[in-house]
């Protein structure tokens, strides 16, 4: 699979135009003509489109050598999300029959295409990467399908899962109450699963009654870490005043983060876990985890796995 697709950047503006923010919309056009000219295999139309100094970089021979690859291996773009402006480029989300890329593009005073990149996250988590957790945890949702993970479909929770707290006997609760206290994921702590920079803490987010979610605030008490550029973990759902780090702290793998709880859009005590490829949560491109050692029971059976990324049904545990 291709990890990144590049085209040099040539003939960029050495000053940004004052009204670049206002200029969005101009981008979202090209952006728009670009893919209907790739998925119909328009390359004249695409090298029509380039600046001078594009053109002379990329003949019409790579250009459609390189497009055909990008439609070879991803398929047709199916969708572009609202582009987030990063001077002087506009950054498209581009979602791919088979698979997301960031498109970034730059564009010259007369609208031509003077930049043009395709990148997208790695396949698989290049941090050494343990589970956030101790004991026993169900993977409620977890897999790299729609059907083990209905957050498949969110470009940044791809690969995401959601995490129940069991007992020895597979059990989420004490006996039928309704109390966050009876769950027993409730207040187990949460670790840091790799080593990085706290770039992102919310707390205060007031914690649920099981069944009741806050739409408000998704993600409820939460940290995010940077393990590296375009690697970073989401660990969501903290308990209110729990969180023992703030932003810039360097945590090292194993290091405790907060507690579990029910904060955010969430109905019972759980931890909700993804990794993306953008500091930026609503922005990033899923990436799919991959954990050193994993404890897995399964159908009655229990095996200790290596560089292994849970999914729906397993029981898990770090040892």
């Amino acid at each position: 699979m291709l990890k990144e697709i590049r085209m040099a950047l040539a003939g960029l503006l050495s000053v940004l135009p004052p009204t670049f923010a206002e200029e969005g919309k101009e981008f979202t056009k090209v952006a728009e003509r670009l893919v209907e000219w790739v998925n119909a295999g328009n390359y004249v139309a695409i090298q029509a489109a380039y600046s001078r100094e594009m053109r002379q970089a990329f003949p019409p021979e790579e250009t459609a050598a390189f497009f055909k690859e990008l439609s070879r291996q991803h398929g047709k773009i199916k969708k572009l999300d609202p582009p987030r402006l990063k001077p002087p480029a506009a950054i498209f989300p581009a979602q791919f029959e088979r698979g997301m890329l960031d498109l970034t593009l730059v564009l010259d005073e007369h609208g031509q295409i003077s930049g043009l990149k395709f990148l997208g996250p790695p396949p698989t988590s290049m941090t050494e990467l343990h589970l956030p957790l101790k004991g026993r945890w169900l993977v409620f949702w977890g897999g790299g399908t729609k059907v083990l993970n209905p957050h498949h479909d969110v470009p940044n929770q791809r690969y995401a899962f959601d995490l129940v707290g069991v007992d020895e006997q597979g059990r989420t609760r004490r006996g039928e109450s309704d109390k966050n206290e009876d769950y027993f994921a409730y207040g187990r702590e949460v670790l840091a699963p790799g080593a990085g920079r706290v770039i992102e803490v919310i707390d205060g987010v007031h914690d649920n009654e099981p069944g009741s979610e806050n739409p408000y605030s998704l993600v409820g008490n939460c940290v995010m870490i940077e393990h590296r550029e375009n690697e970073v973990s989401v660990l969501c759902h903290l308990k209110p005043g729990s969180i023992q780090v703030k932003v810039g702290d360097r945590v090292k793998p194993g290091q405790p983060l907060g507690k579990c709880d029910n904060s955010g859009n969430s109905s019972e005590p759980h931890i909700h876990y993804h990794l993306q490829h953008s500091p930026i949560l609503q922005n990033g491109l899923g990436i799919k985890p991959v954990f050193q050692k994993v404890v897995v029971k399964r159908d009655g059976k229990t095996e200790i796995k290596t560089n292994y990324s849970p999914v729906k049904g397993d029981v898990i545990s770090p040892e």
